[in-house]
């Protein structure tokens, strides 16, 4: 059958997540490389569970499409890190996709400061309608979610319908845990954001993004003083509802 978004139904993705439900993630990854092949695309955050995630793509697909969104806002760390996979993956076709409207322009037309006085719509130009642009001329993406990250994560499938962007969206690291996705780039040795190492679980930009204290949920650091926790990329799909 075809696995593509607009010829799937809810019921497609019930039975395709249980034909697959007790495959690893490398088995997902291949699946997804062996279904979409060019039409797949990882949108990458270079948090801890993309270093896993970029490692195992690797050995499935070495020139996978990376996308990351370039708010203009990103910790220098981030950028820096970013560099490193560069080096350590160079096959890799990894895209810093921007919004349409720079900073200073965003400025000009929304005032100053939007991350504070509208956080939902600083996320949607320079986040959300860039996803969007940039997912168009594929049919499936892939995403480092884990359903232990927060409450509205705790359904997600390996398959899902994603109805936000239209596309389908692939899980592979639904059933790690925070411990294994550590014990995994200590034993591979693989880069990551040293502001983990400094109470950043959860690294998003700078103005929105502050150290989490210890017994405090790893996205209480993510625009503190808001109830908002999710930039809407990870709006809740078919199954998670």
């Amino acid at each position: 059958m075809s696995y593509l978004y607009k010829e799937m139904q809810g019921e497609d993705y019930a039975v395709l997540n249980s034909k697959l439900k007790s495959r690893d993630s490398i088995d997902i990854l291949r699946f997804a490389h062996q279904t979409y092949g060019k039409n797949l695309v990882y949108a990458c955050s270079f948090g801890a569970e993309a270093m896993v995630m970029l490692d195992l793509l690797s050995k499935v697909q070495k020139d996978a499409q990376i996308l990351f969104l370039d708010t203009d806002f990103h910790f220098k760390e981030t950028y820096e890190l970013i560099e490193k996979v560069k080096q350590r993956y160079p096959h890799m076709q990894i895209k810093l996709a921007k919004s349409s409207l720079t900073p200073e322009e965003q400025e000009n037309q929304f005032g100053s400061k939007l991350w504070l006085t509208n956080p939902d719509q600083c996320c949607q130009i320079r986040k959300l309608d860039v996803l969007e642009r940039e997912m168009a001329p594929f049919d499936a993406w892939l995403s480092g979610l884990r359903r232990e990250q927060s409450p509205t994560r705790a359904n997600t499938e390996f398959i899902n319908q994603d109805n936000r962007f239209k596309k389908v969206k692939i899980c592979p690291l639904i059933h790690w845990t925070e411990e294994e996705i550590w014990m995994y780039i200590e034993l591979h040795k693989l880069p990551y954001n040293p502001l983990h190492d400094q109470h950043y679980p959860s690294i998003g930009c700078t103005y929105c993004t502050k150290p989490v204290m210890p017994g405090e949920d790893n996205r209480s650091g993510r625009w503190q003083g808001n109830q908002k926790t999710e930039c809407g990329l990870h709006a809740p799909t078919k199954g998670e509802e």
